[in-house]
């Protein structure tokens, strides 16, 4: 789908060091911080290719190496900066070309103006790649925490300070994409909310951040045929029932009914080679380089099933010398064991096997815990409509009848009580306990709905208030679809597809999601689409040869408190539908389960929540500031000779004599302990060692390229390294290979 988020930060993170390496080896010296955001764009040996000869970690033992110079690449942290000085004190490396992730703050920038600092730093940049892309379209920062800070009423005193750290985020992905959009934000009517202002705070802080980069970078943003892009600011209060409605899309489901692990990658414990003898339990991976996952994870669950079904059959066609012709490929079981019996396609196997075992799940729970029924009234719920498009009836009698249910199970029944509340837009204290006493569910699971209201839900209500009307922030569809009659168990959409829906047909109401700078008017707006040329130096003819995508309209989606995956398959929809390039950013993705906890943490003592800012604050590694002792002076020796002396060999206990062209091995200091981070400095290829290769793989001598050291394209990879004749395995710090 045209652009990618994933591509944009590689190729930013690969131009960077090639534009410092410039044919030369150097270290690139990374950080916990900064190596996350490697791994999960960069393959490490795609880094090794730009001329790097070692990837070392700043807050680990490293030894020295003054005759080589270092690329690094750090996280813009105190105790970060507290071990750069610590490389410069001690001149680790010959010298230094400093790029943060992030913008460093004009105290710790201050740092390094000290005079060793100085004298040893050639370059100085920002990238702005403080986020972690987590598909094409799709964007996170991996912070959960955010929500809390946002919304609990005890963390009001950092909310400034964490929306500026937003803004920054935010700008680093608008840099990125080559975009200076214009910004708008989600003003609700008639807030009932203290944070309702948070979306104008930070679109505000955002255009303040825009504006000063655009100031001190006179290129960007950089010419392109692509009209002006824009750039929404909203938060979790523009939709509440998003992130608690049932989904049955495979992604969307998958997250919520499956036990998948989110980490630095995400992954899925499943049995491969299942019903054999190798049988085992394994972590698969799930993300962009699965095409299964990427061509069904938007596909309603129906869908799915019967799309891998028939890729199948196809492959079983295509292969039938293989597999069983006579076997019956119309069942998941069955489909599952002819895989049992492909050794040839280790890896198909193993992912066909994963996709069947993740719907299959998610199918037994689908009918064994009467999703379908609770799905039909969750529908009515949230749009106020049944499946005939009237105002339905009975919901009470319904959902009295779902949480007398033995086989629905707590949480689901959570998720319907706080439907049903905020459909009957509050009730009184004593029905919420009357409903959670009716579902057997705890009574602290009461504050859940309570904290409703700190989003902007009317949930509680007194018993002689005014009934409360509220208009839908976008009005819903009252007449039935192709697609609604077909699936009638999703005709909820969220609101950020109908937000995306109006501004592509350029009907977004400008009260709701006003601009941060005054908009154009519609004519002047419509001119600026329609004249591409305005942004572009490239002549007519040029523009007319480029392909579609490279004229799509990118618009960024920000939503503050964290994201649904209903609301990421909308914005991909939206872009298919509208060729648009929209892009989904958020702090994390939640799932209803994470929702509904971290609502009800919103009243919890701050302390227990276990902020990183409420943390003990890290701090350099105090072995980075000793100095190892000089070598002992050598003393005459009295005692008699012993075996090896007279004989050019070092005399065991003495200290090492410095042999003519033999280098000397490093001297450790007293109490040194030996690591896994250890091992010897890189140093610069030489015509001795220039014909050895540094790929991973060990690799065999290459020849040199003439004697000018000019390559055209990926320049080879030499050994620095040489033990007695042989090549000495170069030791990488990323963890596994990609």
């Amino acid at each position: 789908m045209g652009a990618s988020a994933i591509q944009e930060q590689r190729d930013t993170i690969l131009a960077t060091i090639r534009n410092i390496t410039r044919g030369d080896w150097k270290v690139l010296v990374i950080d916990e911080g900064s190596k996350k955001i490697l791994d999960n764009v960069v393959k490490e040996d795609d880094i090794l290719n730009e001329n790097i000869a070692n990837i070392e970690r700043i807050e680990e033992r490293r030894e020295m190496n003054p005759d080589m110079d270092a690329i690094y690449l750090l996280s813009p942290q105190p105790h970060i900066v507290d071990c750069l000085m610590a490389d410069f004190e001690r001149r680790r490396y010959r010298n230094a070309f400093l790029v943060w992730t992030a913008l460093l703050h004009p105290q710790l920038r201050r740092r390094l103006d000290a005079r060793q600092a100085k004298e040893q730093t050639v370059t100085f940049e920002t990238l702005s790649i403080d986020y972690f892309p987590r598909e094409s379209h799709l964007i996170t920062f991996r912070d959960p925490w955010s929500f809390p800070i946002l919304y609990h009423p005890a963390c009001n005193n950092l909310v400034r300070d964490h929306l500026q750290l937003l803004a920054q985020k935010i700008t680093g992905i608008c840099v990125s994409l080559g975009e200076y959009p214009k910004v708008r934000f989600y003003k609700p009517k008639n807030p009932l909310h203290e944070a309702h202002v948070l979306c104008v705070h930070l679109a505000n802080f955002v255009q303040e951040e825009l504006d000063a980069y655009a100031k001190y970078n006179q290129n960007w943003p950089p010419s392109t045929s692509r009209p002006q892009g824009i750039l929404i600011i909203t938060d979790r209060s523009m939709d509440l029932i998003a992130p608690l409605i049932h989904e049955f899309t495979y992604q969307a489901m998958a997250h919520d009914l499956l036990p998948i692990k989110e980490g630095d990658s995400v992954t899925y414990k499943t049995i491969v080679n299942e019903g054999q003898e190798n049988a085992q339990e394994k972590d698969m991976e799930i993300g962009e380089k699965d095409k299964i996952w990427v061509e069904n994870r938007h596909r309603h669950m129906k869908d799915t099933i019967e799309k891998i079904m028939g890729d199948f059959q196809k492959f079983i066609q295509e292969n039938p010398h293989f597999t069983n012709s006579e076997a019956d490929a119309t069942s998941l079981n069955a489909i599952k064991d002819m895989l049992a019996g492909l050794p040839q396609f280790q890896e198909l196997k193993e992912l066909y096997s994963l996709h069947l075992s993740m719907a299959q799940e998610c199918m037994d729970i689908f009918q064994h815990h009467k999703l379908p029924d609770i799905a039909s009234v969750e529908q009515s719920l949230a749009t106020g409509l049944d499946e005939d498009f009237r105002k339905p009836k009975n919901l009470a009698d319904q959902i009295v009848r779902l949480l007398d249910d033995p086989s629905i199970g707590g949480p689901d029944r959570l998720r319907l009580i706080i439907l049903y509340i905020m459909y009957r837009e509050g009730v009184i204290l004593e029905d919420v306990q009357r409903l959670l006493a009716h579902s057997s569910l705890p009574t602290n699971d009461a504050e859940v709905v309570i904290n409703m209201a700190l989003l902007g839900a009317h949930t509680i209500k007194q018993l002689k208030d005014p009934k409360l009307v509220r208009e839908p922030l976008f009005p819903r569809k009252t007449a039935p679809t192709a697609q609604s009659e077909e699936y009638a168990l999703s005709r909820f959409e969220p609101n950020v597809k109908l937000m995306l829906e109006n501004l592509a047909r350029g009907a977004l109401d400008t009260q709701t999601f006003p601009y941060t700078n005054p908009a154009l008017d519609n004519s002047e707006e419509l001119a600026i689409q329609s004249q591409a040329s305005l942004r572009s130096a490239k002549p007519t003819w040029a523009r007319n040869r480029m392909s579609v995508t490279e004229t799509r309209q990118r618009i960024i989606v920000f939503m503050a408190g964290g994201a649904t995956y209903s609301e990421s398959r909308a914005c991909y929809e939206v872009s298919a539908a509208r060729n648009k390039d929209i892009f989904l950013a958020t702090s994390h993705m939640i799932t209803p389960a994470m929702f509904v906890r971290q609502v009800g943490d919103l009243t919890v003592d701050r302390r227990r929540l276990d902020l990183p800012c409420d943390r003990p604050k890290p701090k350099a590694p105090e072995f980075l500031f000793q100095r190892n002792d000089p070598p002992p002076r050598p003393v005459a020796n009295t005692a008699p000779s012993r075996p090896g002396q007279g004989l050019g060999l070092p005399n065991r206990g003495s200290p090492v004599q410095k042999v003519p062209g033999v280098p000397m091995p490093p001297q450790k200091s007293p109490g040194y302990v030996p690591n896994a981070y250890d091992r010897p400095a890189p140093q610069p290829p030489t015509a001795g060692l220039a014909s050895m290769s540094m790929n991973s793989g060990g690799g065999g001598p290459i020849p040199l390229n003439g004697d000018s050291g000019d390559h055209k394209g990926k320049l080879e990879k030499k050994s620095k390294y040489k033990e007695d004749g042989k090549e000495k395995k170069k030791r990488g710090f990323f963890g596994s290979k990609k």
